[in-house]
């Protein structure tokens, strides 16, 4: 598991993203000031760094230069406010890999954090097959198998029941689902998108979709994977 330190003092910000990073396979720490990150990088070691830049004691620009003047390579990627070029310029040339401007979409930041982890070489160590229950995910074969046998699913739907089931016995809210799905190469997923990507689902999964106990809705909320028995 891929370890991420989070410098940011929006504490709405914080709870909500450490969320959605913990519920993708990345363990968190958060820290809210500039002294307290170097605290933290003295006696942890991070894959990648995610830096507020404006902070109470300072800049994530500082931060990032003190560690590219000690020679650490770890990943950077800046949170920002702004997208001026001086505010892009100041982050890329103090030594960052990326930035993000605020509000950003959880998809895209993942796939900014993931591509910066392959091009340093550290991927994350998840397992090669997730099991829950009769359901069983290959990752390096990107096949699902449901009680022995394999689903024909299309990409929407393989990635939708990746997240199902990586959370599953936790509700996942449809704001959260649709955030998941979607790319930066432009694969945009709206909501009636998202219930048709369910329905077909239900009909992959379920012995009667009318009455579904792998997926099921908690409305008003979301929807939820449950762990059926072999």
């Amino acid at each position: 598991m891929n370890r991420i330190l989070l410098l940011e003092d929006d504490i709405s910000l914080v709870e909500g993203l450490q969320y959605l990073l913990e519920t993708n396979g990345f363990a968190v720490a958060v820290v809210r000031t500039v002294q307290a990150a170097f605290a933290a990088l003295a006696e942890n070691r991070f894959d990648l760094l995610l830096l507020d830049v404006t902070l109470p004691d300072g800049t994530g620009f500082s931060v990032c230069q003190r560690l590219r003047e000690q020679g650490d390579t770890t990943p950077i990627i800046f949170l920002t406010a702004s997208d001026e070029e001086v505010n892009v310029i100041r982050g890329l040339d103090s030594g960052g890999d990326d930035y993000i401007t605020k509000p950003f979409k959880i998809g895209e930041l993942l796939s900014r954090i993931r591509a910066l982890l392959r091009r340093a070489g550290r991927p994350g160590r998840d397992p090669a097959v997730i099991r829950c229950g009769d359901t069983a995910i290959d990752l390096l074969q990107s096949q699902i198998v449901l009680r022995g046998k394999p689903l024909e699913l299309t990409i929407g739907e393989y990635k939708l029941l990746c997240l199902l089931v990586r959370n599953a016995g936790r509700v996942v809210t449809r704001a959260r689902i649709l955030e998941a799905l979607w790319d930066q190469n432009g694969s945009f997923v709206d909501d009636n998108t998202l219930s048709v990507y369910i329905r077909r689902l239900r009909e992959k999964v379920e012995d009667d979709p009318s009455a579904p106990t792998h997926l099921t809705t908690v409305r008003g909320f979301g929807y939820q994977w449950n762990e059926v028995p072999l």
